[in-house]
Parts: structure tokens; sequence; C-alpha cells
């Protein structure tokens, strides 16, 4: 099912992108790797790594192909139609409660002109903010769910996780539980 409630103008959220069990084989690979622990949260890259601090990719940060495990995940992202290829480069993301992203735009010469996150574990809000105007939306992003961003979406508005322990879920405020993204991003060189 897709909802494009809350969501700005080019954004699109598929629901149960993925079966329980394809999270739980998801999971189960991300935490039988290495994580990096150079941010607030920990991260792990594939594909390419991106430097945080410059906002770049160069040739040199080839890390090789994607694994064999993310494969099916990133032909399914690939042939959605807001990509024109499978992505070529993930970022996966642990959130513990407490922590967040600060609002950002994924760096634009760096990347294609869609992204798509994946979520895995605990729900989280995310929030979006116009650059132009402040108008805000927000979503409540579900296991399994896939946010999809382009046109409008991926370039005029920042998007961001509240670093909270808390989110208000269908009117109740729910303690956050660890979540895992996985972050589907084309390298345009």
């Amino acid at each position: 099912m897709t909802d494009t409630v809350s969501l700005p103008p080019g954004a699109c959220l598929i629901r149960d992108f993925v079966s329980e069990q394809a999270v739980g084989r998801l999971l189960a690979a991300i935490d039988a790797t290495d994580w990096r622990a150079d941010l607030k949260r920990r991260v792990q890259h594939y594909g390419w790594r991106y430097d945080y601090r410059e906002r770049r990719v160069t040739e040199e940060m080839r890390l090789g192909p994607l694994p064999d495990w993310l494969l099916p995940a990133a032909e399914a992202v690939g042939d959605l139609p807001e990509f024109d290829r499978r992505p070529d480069q993930v970022i996966v993301n642990e959130y513990l409660p407490g922590q967040g992203i600060s609002a950002h735009v994924d760096c634009e010469p760096c990347f294609g002109p869609a992204i798509a996150s994946l979520s895995l574990g605990g729900e989280v809000e995310m929030v979006f903010k116009k650059r132009s105007t402040g108008e805000r939306h927000s979503v409540i992003l579900e296991p399994a769910n896939l946010l999809i961003l382009s046109g409008e979406a991926r370039y005029d508005w920042s998007h961001e996780i509240p670093a909270r322990k808390s989110d208000v879920i269908k009117g109740v405020r729910q303690p956050r539980t660890r979540r895992v993204s996985l972050t589907f991003r084309t390298v345009t060189l």
C-alpha cells in the first residue's frame, strides 16, 4: 500500500516493501558485519564510502560491488520508476533511542535523482522541511517501509530524524527502540 498523505511532493512511502522474513535476514546480515563508529551513530558503507565531513564521493572511495545479501533489496529498489538503474551505494544507519540525524539534503552532485530508505526495527518520526518556505511535514516510518525521495522532495526539502527517546505514534507517546535503515543511492561521478 502507498501512502503520501503527510509527505512532501516527490516523496512516496511504500508499506511492507519487504517481508518480515526479509527484515530478519537483513538485520542478521547487518549485525554479523563490523560497524563504523566515527559518527554519533553506527554506520556501514557498501559499494562506495561517503565522506560526511567533505560531503563527497570520489573514485578512490569505491569499495566494490554490493554484497550478495543486499542484492535482492537493491534490485527491487532499482526496479521502481523513480530509479533509472539499480542502486550501487548503500549506507546502513543504526539509531538507538535518543539518536537521530540532523536536517539535510543528500549530497546533490554525489548521488542520483532518487534516494530510497528501507526501515528495519523500531518506528520513528521523520520530519521534512521545505528549504525556501519552512513548510513542514512528518511521517512515521515503520519496519519494512520504503521511503522514496525524488523530484522536489529530493532537492527542495530537508529531512531529519529528531534525536529523542520517544515519538507520538497514532496519538500515543511511544518509547523508541533500535531502528536500522538502509539508504539506497546511485553514485554520480
